[in-house]
């Protein structure tokens, strides 16, 4: 795993740390720590749906692929603490097609994560939209572009996108602006199947 791209992300190759991460309190786990920094399990346990015992496994099965670590010791030294080991992760299907491990592992990591998100959107739009301030709520909401691009035009895009995030997501937080808050993006870029496609327009 190498976490040398523009958004600090650790890559993930291997097929069995692919299913290792496709598990719902897993992803939980890392997701925690990538966001609110180090915690013991005991203090993850109420967030990810397990018991600490439960989490601390999960921890473990984390730490033996690379994706988590221990942290510095918090003042109690008997509770050992965890911390991510990047930002972010990212992972995509290998290009051999004689690789069905792995490609088998990327879709079912791809369809635990999906699932995972699925409600964020209407959850934000009931909880969270109403209560608002016109100055972030003119900037929210939610874009369905469709496009027409080869491999090669949408790996382009995708990486213009990360090249305007990365200075954003990589600052540290003493560089971050008084009144900035936490803004999730949600991307989905979603080829649509060959039988879709038509010479017309889109």
């Amino acid at each position: 795993m190498d976490s040398g791209n523009r958004l600090g992300d650790i890559e993930i190759t291997d097929p069995q740390a692919m299913r290792a991460l496709a598990h719902p309190v897993r992803l939980a786990v890392l997701e925690r720590l990538q966001r609110y920094g180090a915690a013991t399990a005991t203090e993850l346990s109420p967030y990810v749906g397990a018991t600490p015992s439960v989490t601390s496994w999960h921890l473990r099965h984390l730490a033996g692929f690379g994706l988590v670590r221990d942290a510095e010791p918090g003042p109690d030294r008997r509770q050992r603490r965890w911390e991510a080991a990047a930002r972010g992760f990212r992972f995509e299907a290998p290009e051999d097609p004689d690789d069905a491990e792995g490609r088998a592992a990327a879709r079912v990591l791809s369809r635990e994560m999906f699932l995972r998100s699925a409600d964020l959107a209407s959850r934000w739009a009931a909880e969270v939209e109403p209560e608002l301030e016109p100055e972030w709520l003119r900037h929210a909401g939610l874009a369905n572009t469709r496009v027409v691009v080869s491999p090669d035009e949408l790996a382009a895009i995708e990486d213009a996108i990360e090249g305007v995030l990365a200075p954003y997501v990589t600052r540290e937080q003493a560089a971050r602006p008084a009144d900035g808050r936490g803004v999730r993006l949600l991307r989905y870029v979603l080829p649509e199947g060959a039988e879709e496609q038509t010479s017309g327009p889109s």
